[in-house]
């Protein structure tokens, strides 16, 4: 069976810093090589990158328009103003949401939290919020994971005496909003020293900014918040080096040791180790039912999960986001499907460079969920679109090396609203201009998408004999974690492997393969690997045959009992040519 990916096997270029790094160290050559690979060539580096220190934070003040914020929200605390906490409905929105409210409810009883309806008001800052907010008397609003566009319904409260403090992390527009203060590391005139910050990590840099502006201890009222935190930067796919990468530990850290009870809930309702959780398994199983509050009723039933004081309302909470995760999954199997058939029956707006599909009746709760699947099956940049209150809706995926967000932008005159990422975006317009958008992506993709950009691509980071894999070899391996973006778990290459005979398909429909593996010239070096969704390659293993294999290695925990796993990226024909 031949792979219908390329595979890109890479070497550092400093063979000098992977050599002095191996003494320095005293690890394994592939190890060293992948610190290089990481942009970590010093033995202090090193250090920094296995031994996370909350020490190592940047300084909030760094941040432009920290010491405005700081100073209004302490106005708002010291008068016994309503604080009004106002966040995104998807995961990093709801926990940022959660982080803040948590924070300043300790401060204040004159705190509240609003998340916009996803159909009803849509994405951002909406004017039914700010009407709901000045009803109820608040006289001061923070943004999260929202409001650095929000020009016109920032004008609105001003007229209506609320004042606006925007925490964001999305690329802001040339005009910045008439805010009090506008916290984004992605503002061209701001000089803090890191800028992927999930939208929880920016409404995290202010309530440090203000705990440290106050004395307020770190250790016993921010720590307690890096659970969340944690989850936000798994879920919104932030890179996980850097500051990131000192607040995913020790976030991390929290969720194994001491998780709030909205997440000891999800943990139980998951059925995952709880000492033993991963960012894996925050994008695979937690992520996504938080997220499915939002997508099928309401994302301020997440806030409610995240926020539980007891067992009660939290897995009150749990069992009922895990409801609307089940009733997400299945309209997101049938969605697909549709989807899939259209494009395979030349229904499409667009196929040539973009994959683009429209469907008034579609949830919008899980066109972006669609646009990811279609992204997978035909690998190019996709757009999936739905209808909400009159107007076109849709979310957009990318594919490595094409920069969805400058698409998009290229049709800003024609859309109502748009925002998002490099690789993720959201957008809305009229339906009469959906057919010239069309045209505009197509022509945009054309002029950026080479042929070799539509084969997905596997990046190997070392080749590795399976004699490598030792337990000191596993143990510094653990210590790269957690994953993330530009810190993926490493993939590795060994060549000509086979099955010892005991292939066997698993799975409710058959679909993946259990297998044990062996080098050709180390036969008596046995190690389990799963290969999900590959069952064409059953007769082929079955029958003794070899393959090269590309995997990331992974620990098992169950009942007690750790094992070692290779976790199968892609197979292929030993003859096959890698990159």
């Amino acid at each position: 069976m031949a792979s219908d990916k390329k595979w890109l096997v890479h070497t550092p270029s400093d063979t000098e810093a992977v050599d002095r790094l191996t003494s320095e160290l005293g690890i394994d050559r592939v190890l060293a090589s992948l610190l290089v690979q990481r942009g970590i060539t010093t033995f202090q580096q090193s250090r920094d990158f296995f031994r996370p220190s909350l020490d190592n934070l940047h300084d909030p003040f760094l941040m432009k328009d920290m010491d405005k914020a700081v100073e209004r929200l302490h106005r708002a605390v010291e008068s016994g103003e309503k604080i009004l906490v106002y966040g995104d409905y998807d995961v990093d929105g709801t926990t940022a949401v959660s982080l803040v409210y948590s924070f300043l409810k300790d401060l204040t009883p004159n705190v509240g939290f609003y998340v916009p309806d996803r159909y009803d008001e849509g994405y951002g800052v909406s004017y039914k919020g700010i009407d709901w907010a000045f009803e109820g008397g608040f006289t001061l609003i923070i943004t999260l994971d929202c409001g650095i566009k929000a020009i016109e319904k920032v004008e609105y409260a001003a007229q209506k005496g609320i004042d606006v403090i925007i925490c964001d992390h999305h690329f802001p527009d040339e005009t910045l909003p008439a805010a009090v203060a506008v916290l984004d590391p992605k503002r061209e005139d701001c000089h803090y020293p890191f800028d992927d910050l999930s939208g929880c990590g920016v409404g995290f840099k202010l309530v440090q900014a203000y705990a440290q502006h106050l004395g307020i201890s770190f250790e016993e009222k921010l720590v307690p918040l890096l659970d969340l935190l944690a989850v936000s930067i798994a879920a919104d796919l932030v890179s996980v080096m850097g500051e990131n990468r000192i607040l995913a530990h020790y976030g991390l850290k929290r969720i194994n040791e001491n998780p709030r009870k909205g997440l000891q809930a999800m943990i139980a309702i998951t059925g995952l180790d709880p000492q033993h959780i991963t960012i894996d398994d925050i994008v695979f199983k937690i992520g996504p039912r938080i997220n499915a509050a939002g997508r099928m009723e309401s994302g301020r039933i997440a806030v409610e999960l995240l926020i539980a004081r007891t067992d009660e309302d939290a897995f009150n909470a749990a069992n009922l986001i895990n409801e609307h995760n089940t009733a997400r999954k299945n309209k997101d199997r049938e969605t697909t499907q549709e989807a899939i058939e259209m494009v395979q029956s030349g229904r499409s707006l667009a196929y040539e460079n973009c994959t683009i599909v429209y469907n008034p009746s579609w949830h919008k709760g899980i066109v972006g969920i669609v646009a990811s699947r279609l992204v997978e099956a035909f690998y190019k940049p996709t757009v999936v679109f739905t209808k909400s209150n009159g107007m076109v809706t849709g979310s957009a995926r990318s594919i490595a090396g094409f920069d969805l967000y400058q698409a998009i932008e290229s049709c800003s005159d024609i859309l109502e609203n748009f925002g998002g990422h490099l690789y993720a975006a959201g957008l809305t317009l009229k339906e009469e201009n959906l057919p010239e958008f069309c045209a505009r992506m197509e022509k945009f993709a054309a002029g950026k998408v080479n042929p070799q950009m539509l084969t997905p691509v596997v990046d190997v980071d070392a080749e590795l004999d399976f004699s490598s894999i030792t337990p000191k070899f596993i143990r510094i391996l653990k210590q790269f974690q957690p994953f993330g973006p530009e810190n993926s778990a490493p993939v590795f290459l060994t060549n000509n492997v086979y099955d010892n005979g005991s292939v066997r398909k698993v799975g409710s429909d058959g679909g993946h393969l259990k297998l044990e593996l062996i080098q050709e010239s180390q036969p008596y070096h046995h190690i389990a690997a799963i290969a999900f969704n590959m069952p064409q390659f059953y007769d082929h293993l079955h029958q003794g045959n070899p393959v090269d294999v590309c995997y990331s290695i992974v620990e098992n925990y169950y009942r007690g009992a750790v094992t070692v796993q290779l976790r199968v990226k892609d197979l292929r024909e030993c003859d096959e040519d890698v990159i």
